[in-house]
């Protein structure tokens, strides 16, 4: 994992939702909306939609966008009804992908995905074909610049939660846990006052893979770039060290 600084890329990912706050914000409610739906309105009986509304806080969405959503989905009988589904394939040079989207539509999600794919010098592949080289973990980014507390305070403190890693780089923490541990990981340091740059259940790969050539470069990032701006596509998963 050399060279590959998660911290550097969460970073530059938020600085472009930054200036798309509004599509950012449009896919944290279809995220709420589905917790809502799955568990009821109250995040403190529900841990899927408390764990949804700390990642959408730390994506500034302001609180009341947050409460009406909520009460949207709460209140609406007729709401649309999003399925989650999921996309695996490969980008330039066999880059693994995982695509996961919650859609009305799954034809047309689809076909956006296969496109994106297709653009970008890939291909859509089979359910299976590269998801087990990825391990699904619970995984929290701290930045060492707002964490008044020192490496040891801050790794008894995640351990003691039930956090099955605990890693220090350069400019961040990295804290991991198991998917159903997650919760009561992030709580714990939510209690305790420290700041998450990001907290979320994710799919991390086992291997990363670089790219050096131009052409294949530039071809990911098309893949990558229409994958973000279509609305259905919730989150992407790589294995590309950038």
């Amino acid at each position: 994992m050399s060279g590959h600084s998660k911290f550097a890329n969460i970073k530059h990912k938020k600085e472009k939702n930054d200036s798309a706050k509004g599509k950012i914000f449009t896919k944290l409610g279809r995220e709420i909306a589905v917790a809502v739906k799955e568990g009821g309105p109250d995040p403190n009986s529900n841990s899927r939609l408390k764990d949804i509304i700390a990642k959408a806080k730390s994506n500034n969405m302001p609180n009341d966008t947050i409460d009406r959503s909520i009460k949207k989905a709460a209140g609406d009988a007729n709401a649309v009804n999003y399925e989650l589904v999921t996309y695996e394939g490969y980008g330039p040079n066999g880059i693994a992908i995982i695509v996961e989207a919650l859609t009305d539509n799954k034809n047309r999600t689809a076909s956006n995905v296969r496109n994106a794919f297709t653009k970008g010098n890939g291909n859509v592949g089979t359910p299976g074909c590269v998801s087990f080289m990825f391990d699904k973990k619970g995984q929290i980014i701290i930045d060492k610049e707002e964490c008044s507390l020192e490496a040891d305070e801050l790794m008894m403190i995640a351990l003691d939660a039930g956090a099955e890693d605990f890693a220090e780089e350069e400019d961040s923490f990295e804290v991991l846990t198991d998917p159903d541990s997650f919760s009561v990981v992030r709580e714990a340091l939510e209690t305790a006052g420290i700041p998450m740059v990001q907290a979320d259940v994710t799919m991390i790969p086992q291997t990363w893979v670089a790219l050096t050539n131009e052409q294949d470069i530039k071809m990911m990032n098309r893949t990558l770039d229409l994958l973000d701006e279509d609305d259905d596509v919730q989150e992407v998963y790589h294995n590309w060290d950038e």
